[in-house]
């Protein structure tokens, strides 16, 4: 496990949501406040709507930090942009089955509606959402190992 992993499912254990705590194991990326902002909406699956798990969303996010043009890219940068952020979501449905939050948690009783559960022992016992965490963030080193970022002017 690396220390981005680890912060990851130490964050979602201490509160975060699953994008905050992603995009909060990196704060040599940004800063935490920017982290948490960014993070907020993406919970649940964007808002608690159970579509894109949010630790898939802070890692697209942190693939654009890292490798994403700050002009309006060319269609090619664009098209390889966009491969790039669809390996990483296939790499994260290879490892669980899913990128979809709705299916993460398949078997997992959860309270209707759109608002939030309380974070209890139970509510930790019975979900995946901090190994998710920890998962997202080592998936997202390892595709950085593999694919180095260019050096910026």
């Amino acid at each position: 496990m690396t220390g981005h992993a680890a912060l990851a499912r130490a964050n979602f254990e201490t509160g975060c949501n699953c994008a905050q705590a992603v995009l909060c194991a990196y704060p040599e990326l940004l800063p935490r406040e920017t982290a948490m902002k960014l993070g907020a909406s993406l919970g649940g699956g964007i808002g608690r709507l159970r579509e894109v798990c949010g630790a898939v969303s802070a890692m697209v996010l942190l693939a654009g930090l890292l490798y994403a043009d700050t002009d309006i890219p060319t269609h090619e940068r664009k098209q390889a942009h966009y491969a790039r952020v669809q390996e990483l979501a296939h790499r994260f449905q290879s490892a669980h089955g899913s990128y979809l939050c709705r299916d993460l948690l398949a078997g997992v009783e959860t309270m209707p509606g759109g608002a939030p559960e309380a974070r209890t022992a139970q509510y930790y016992a019975k979900r995946p959402c901090a190994g998710l965490c920890e998962s997202a963030a080592a998936l997202f080193d390892a595709y950085v190992q593999e694919n180095p970022p260019e050096k910026q002017p």
